[in-house]
């Protein structure tokens, strides 16, 4: 998958995750999300935080040196969170067609934060929200490849991981096999993807992700 078919599924799963945004009640959006807590709504409106630049970091900073990173982003989820849903949903339709990313970042990490969080708002709602198991895949390599946050190749060691609907293997050991979109869903951490695990080293590998939490 090239650059310009990374940002072209980037691009349609921003407008399912919206569409879908669209259609939810209020009660849906203060709903759990499949982020330990972060509501629908926070994840909605981290969504909208994908093209952040120079002086959003700048002013940001001081509050990452205080907080650190994970508690900075959960906290300016929130804040965006307090703007209207229409005006939530408007501004991720708004970035559709554009190529700015968040500064420090690649294309790649944008098309992994879309992938894996409409799910995280999807899942737990009881939502179908299907990913293209290609695009699935590009992200999915690209968090094997990552140390932080998610250190997918250490928490997988002794596994084989492949995909049932797309051609994708990584890891050596003990087979796991499961549709591309479980596997990107337990590499990022979504453990509710476990059930759809199969094969030999599925078993143990569910018992040592649920061991972890």
């Amino acid at each position: 998958m090239d650059r310009d078919q990374v940002w072209q599924a980037i691009d349609a799963q921003r407008q399912a995750a919206a569409d879908l945004l669209a259609q939810l009640s209020e009660d849906d959006w203060r709903q759990p999300s499949l982020c330990a807590g972060w509501t629908v709504r926070d994840v909605a409106a981290h969504l909208t935080l994908q093209q952040i630049g120079l002086r959003d970091v700048l002013r940001e900073l001081p509050r990452v040196r205080l907080r650190g990173m994970n508690r900075q982003i959960l906290d300016m989820a929130r804040r965006h969170a307090k703007l209207p849903t229409a005006e939530l949903v408007a501004r991720i339709r708004a970035m559709i067609g554009s190529r700015r990313h968040n500064l420090g970042v690649t294309p790649l990490e944008t098309l992994i934060d879309i992938l894996v969080h409409s799910q995280d708002i999807a899942v737990p709602l009881g939502r179908r929200l299907a990913l293209d198991p290609a695009a699935a895949a590009v992200a999915a390599t690209r968090v094997w490849g990552l140390n932080w946050p998610f250190r997918a190749r250490r928490r997988m060691a002794g596994f084989r991981l492949t995909a049932t609907d797309t051609d994708w293997t990584m890891g050596e050991g003990a087979e796991v096999s499961a549709p591309m979109e479980a596997i990107l869903l337990v590499l990022t951490g979504r453990l509710t993807a476990l059930p759809a695990l199969s094969g030999a080293g599925s078993t143990a590998l569910a018992a040592r992700l649920s061991a972890a939490v």
